[in-house]
């Protein structure tokens, strides 16, 4: 069992402040004999540092458990009602404790009295509720700065990659592909033709913001995903499937921009398609935030040529916001990709961005 080691300032905090602690605990149970009881100094201002002590890591577990449960600076305050009922009723049964066992053994000749138990309880209470807010601020300024450096680093990625990623999102090929497309819908049905390039010009519009974004909300990435889509099914019809399950819960995190575009733009590429042998791709998320794309292996017979731009591009982006997670996996019938979902941290600055992007209809 690994012990968890808490930040080497929490610990010295404490141990600063536990000796005034120690003696408030004593004058509060042995008032006046304080100064005449040896056996208060010798036996029971070790043993309360010793009790503190194992208060306090305990404490420190449980506030780390519910940050790990509630980690957004959105549930601050699930994070800190939840706090504040735990460490009550973990406060109550200490001190029950610690003074249940003073009277029993009778240390240092104390005698059990009600109203050191309340006294004890607001001291705990007050040294608590100081100990939890530095704590809780230090929590939040932290979940604050790493979201800063996170939108600092897909800024930089795409600066620095600003030509390879355009390079790979505006395909040439794929270009080529719609226009013939509308060409012929032009000739054969005007009404399908404007729906085409409708949709032709959200998405590119999307590819252009999207290079400077970086980085954006599963919501808008499905929102565009469905644009782009439609575009498949207007040139492929039926030999291209998508289905979609995403639980809404996970609609407000973070993934790199355009993540799904390559992806589904990859399968597609790479990929036989027909009616009889419908391409069937699935995006859904899972437990532990996570977003799946699978499809059904189809090798075409000619394969096409790969630089693997895409695939690259997207571990490249999550390697430098350091977020583990990122998978590719095949089988003789399944190509699978898995996505790690970010935490938005920083939700109201995402949701201002998100309602610029859906003011142009993305």
């Amino acid at each position: 069992m690994k012990w968890y080691t808490p930040p080497k300032w929490k610990l010295r905090s404490f141990l600063l402040a536990m000796p005034l602690i120690c003696l408030a605990m004593n004058v509060i149970m042995f008032e006046d004999q304080l100064w005449s009881n040896r056996m208060v100094w010798w036996v029971s201002f070790p043993l309360i540092f010793v009790i503190g002590f194992a208060a306090w890591y305990i404490f420190i577990l449980q506030a780390d458990a519910t940050q790990k449960k509630y980690p957004g600076l959105n549930q601050s305050r699930q994070r800190i009602i939840h706090k504040i009922l735990v460490q009550v009723l973990i406060l109550i049964a200490g001190l029950l404790l610690t003074f249940f066992v003073y009277a029993y053994f009778n240390i240092a000749g104390y005698q059990w009295q009600n109203n050191h138990v309340a006294k004890g309880f607001a001291l705990g209470l007050f040294i608590n509720l100081i100990f939890q807010t530095l704590y809780e601020a230090e929590y939040m300024l932290g979940r604050y700065k790493a979201g800063v450096e996170e939108n600092e680093a897909i800024q930089q990625l795409s600066e620095e990659q600003a030509y390879d990623t355009l390079k790979s999102h505006v395909n040439p090929h794929f270009l080529f592909n719609c226009f013939n497309t509308l060409s012929s819908l032009i000739a054969e049905d005007r009404q399908r033709a404007d729906a085409f390039l409708s949709e032709l010009s959200k998405v590119y519009r999307y590819l252009l913001r999207s290079n400077e974004d970086g980085i954006s909300t599963l919501a808008n990435e499905m929102l565009f995903i469905n644009s782009y889509y439609r575009l498949l099914q207007t040139r492929h019809g039926e030999a291209v499937q998508l289905n979609i399950q995403i639980d809404k819960r996970y609609e407000h995190y973070l993934l790199p921009s355009l993540t799904l575009q390559l992806l589904v733009e990859n399968v597609v590429k790479h990929n036989a398609l027909s009616k009889n042998k419908p391409l069937l791709i699935d995006i859904f998320t899972t437990a532990g935030n996570k977003l799946i794309v699978n499809n059904n292996l189809q090798p075409r017979s000619i394969k096409a040529p790969s630089n693997k731009v895409g695939l690259d591009n997207i571990k490249a982006k999550y390697e430098l916001l350091k977020r583990p997670g990122f998978q590719v996996m095949e089988d003789e019938k399944n190509f699978t990709v898995v996505l790690p979902l970010i935490w938005n941290g920083n939700r109201e600055h995402k949701e201002l961005i998100n309602r610029k992007m859906q003011s142009g209809n993305i």
